[in-house]
């Protein structure tokens, strides 16, 4: 490439289970899901145009259209540049957008200064934009409707992203008695004349299951787009979810090397609590993009398929499920794996749709030596509750800084490893949750006595004890009117879906 000169072609998007054309990115995230059941992935992964000197004078927004104008390429200047600001605007607390903390020996990476105070607001800020974009570019004259299940993030910050966004309507179901109490708040407090709501009787998995059914009934999109309508996600299996995660990889390296905590170059581990895996991936590709990264550490808390996946080379779902106080990791079928066997296998679409027929009959499955080799650079570990707790207790006296579980089992898994390999290479935890959306559990675990019920009075004793403000999210649910009081069987929900839709 010539010295000021930057090409960058049209990237597309593909099925990991091979069927059917390549699709522009706006296509793909219209889609969501691929028509065979497959995920949609980049055909190749592009690489930054600009330095990490560069990187390190722009702004959190500028970062943005950087990562994202790689990705993205049939969105113009103009059009992702309009998403970018109106997503990364003042609904987030700090100028910084996702600013970076030493504690101790690691840096957190604090994703929770969104609307809805969890990392889910950094892509779902901008997803509903993407989207209308994409519905005008390709003249999709339906009206969208945004179908997505969630473990208690991923609900209220689509809600909050496509309430009253106009063409859309989005229907949320949760687990529910599988999200902590302010989670199930958030949602059920949602306003907005497109925005439901549905708690299932059962987990988070039968939600997913639920959800992709209905994407993947031939039968139901005809009598849809008959009525009017066309199916789209808010979960991170829409490539328009993924992609704005890959930038706080970058922006967080950048950060470092402004703040000369890193020399240009210098390699960093990364710690990320998972579930669904999307966050760890959205790393992985900043990897591959060229942020020097060199161990991708994916932090699980009991419920701990992916720890036992990258150990032994085999995914297998049928174990118990565990309610654990870091309910947004308590998955079994982590959807988003499916996009890296895919990469693992050296991008061989029929060897993933083997694969994941396998784990869709069987509830296991088994990855070659070979995509076991490609595995090298992810670390699995994981932290049982007591450890958990141990983690935000130890981290609170020792530096004064206060995480929520998940960001726990994070700096749990992180000692452990560091303890075990004796590597100091300067390591970012990625901090998905504000404490004070977990604050019964965050309380329980610094011991501050007994416990009061109201969940505002807790908030009100987190920011005596750890010397911040409530978030105004939390400080907005205690008069909040709950709207949504839908509850159903698991296997109603298709059911329901056309109930609202009145197509039934």
């Amino acid at each position: 490439m010539k010295k000021g000169i930057e090409i960058i072609m049209n990237l597309m998007y593909r099925s990991t289970r091979g069927s059917g054309n390549a699709v522009t990115a706006s296509q793909a995230i219209l889609q969501g899901l691929s028509p065979d059941g497959g995920l949609y992935v980049p055909e190749t992964i592009p690489q930054l145009q600009k330095s990490m000197k560069e990187l390190s004078k722009m702004d959190y927004r500028e970062t943005a259209y950087e990562v994202m104008r790689l990705f993205l390429t049939d969105y113009s200047t103009e059009e992702l540049k309009d998403c970018i600001d109106k997503a990364y605007d003042s609904k987030f607390d700090t100028p910084e957008i996702a600013p970076i903390r030493q504690a101790g020996q690691a840096y957190y990476l604090e994703l929770f200064h969104g609307a809805t105070i969890a990392f889910k607001d950094m892509a779902l800020s901008i997803l509903p934009h993407l989207l209308t974009k994409a519905a005008k570019k390709n003249k999709i004259k339906e009206q969208i409707v945004i179908l997505t299940a969630t473990s208690g993030d991923t609900g209220k910050a689509a809600l909050a992203g496509f309430a009253d966004v106009e063409g859309t309507s989005i229907i949320v179901f949760y687990p529910k008695d599988g999200v902590s109490s302010v989670q199930e708040k958030q949602m059920v407090t949602q306003q907005g004349t497109n925005t439901q709501v549905i708690g299932i009787l059962g987990n988070f998995d039968d939600a997913q299951t639920g959800v992709k059914n209905i994407f993947n009934n031939a039968e139901l999109g005809k009598r849809l787009k008959n009525a009017g309508y066309l199916f789209s996600s808010a979960n991170s299996i829409n490539i328009g979810r993924l992609v704005p995660q890959i930038v706080y990889y970058v922006y967080s390296y950048a950060s470092l090397y402004k703040k000369k905590q890193i020399s240009e170059g210098e390699k960093i581990n990364v710690v990320v609590p998972t579930g669904n895996f999307g966050n760890i991936l959205a790393a992985y590709y900043a990897k591959r993009l060229g942020v020097p990264i060199d161990k991708l550490i994916c932090a699980s808390n009991e419920n701990k398929v992916l720890y036992d996946f990258f150990e032994s080379g085999r995914y297998d779902k049928n174990r118990e499920f565990i309610l654990t106080e870091s309910p947004s990791m308590d998955i079994l079928v982590s959807s988003n794996l499916e996009r890296l066997i895919y990469h693992i296998a050296d991008d061989d679409a029929e060897k993933t749709a083997q694969l994941m027929k396998a784990l869709s009959t069987q509830g296991v499955y088994e990855i070659s030596e070979s995509m076991k080799a490609n595995l090298k650079d992810f670390v699995g570990g994981w932290s049982d509750r007591q450890q958990t707790r141990d983690a935000i207790r130890k981290l609170y006296h020792d530096n004064a800084y206060v995480i929520d579980p998940h960001t726990a089992v994070a700096a749990s898994v992180y000692l452990d490893y560091t303890a075990k390999t004796g590597d100091q290479t300067k390591t970012v935890i990625v901090s998905t949750a504000s404490p004070y959306k977990f604050a019964d559990s965050v309380l329980d675990a610094l011991q501050t006595g007994e416990l009061p019920k109201d969940d505002y009075e807790q908030a009100k004793l987190l920011s005596k004890v750890s010397k911040t403000g409530i978030p105004k999210a939390v400080e907005e649910l205690q008069s909040a009117p709950v709207v949504h009081k839908t509850v159903c069987e698991t296997g109603n929900m298709q059911e329901i879906v056309e109930k609202l839709l009145k197509i039934i």
